[in-house]
């Protein structure tokens, strides 16, 4: 983890593999694939997300490997499942970036595994970030906006979107209360 308690890429990665794990076994094979395909929808490919093998979580003693119709199958040890609860407890990061939405992603796809305090600590960490990044572009805005080109209508366009991700966590977070 970086010092301020945010995950690094192959621990984006970990938490991926880890919580789809948590909610089926499945083959090696079947993982990767899903991990890759997952990562490259939201961030595109990317080789700082090939991380760690796979193959190291079975090193670590975080997942075991039993035979299931021939097929060695990879299902999550208690271990694994410490690993995923506190990797799902680290600190997002502002501004929000590809790593970053990729990791809001991840954390998003797999928040339901989580206990309800985990839950809600995302959701209000969500609400921070894009209070934040919504007080940067209004700053951004008032300060370096002009009527030439097309930054305005980017950055209305950027302020609308990060005000309508405001609201739907805002209203995650009342719903969890």
């Amino acid at each position: 983890m970086y010092r301020d308690n945010t995950l690094v890429p192959a621990e984006a990665t970990r938490l991926l593999a880890l919580g789809l794990l948590m909610e089926a076994p499945m083959s090696y094979a079947t993982l990767a694939q899903n991990v890759r395909d997952f990562n490259s929808l939201i961030v595109g490919p990317s080789l700082d997300l090939i991380g760690i093998p796979l193959e190291v979580l079975k090193v670590e003693g975080l997942v075991e490997s039993h035979s299931k119709s021939g097929e060695a199958v990879l299902s999550l040890t208690a271990t694994g499942r410490e690993e995923f609860s506190y990797l799902m407890t680290s600190n997002l990061r502002a501004p929000v970036t590809d790593m970053s939405k990729l990791i809001i992603v991840i954390k998003m796809r797999l928040l339901h595994l989580s206990d309800l305090q985990t839950q809600a600590m995302q959701i209000n960490l969500l609400v921070d970030i894009y209070e934040r990044q919504l007080a940067r572009l209004i700053e951004l805005k008032q300060g370096y906006s002009t009527s030439q080109g097309q930054f305005e209508g980017w950055l209305d366009l950027d302020i609308k979107h990060t005000t309508e991700k405001l609201r739907i966590y805002e209203k995650m977070a009342e719903n969890m209360a």
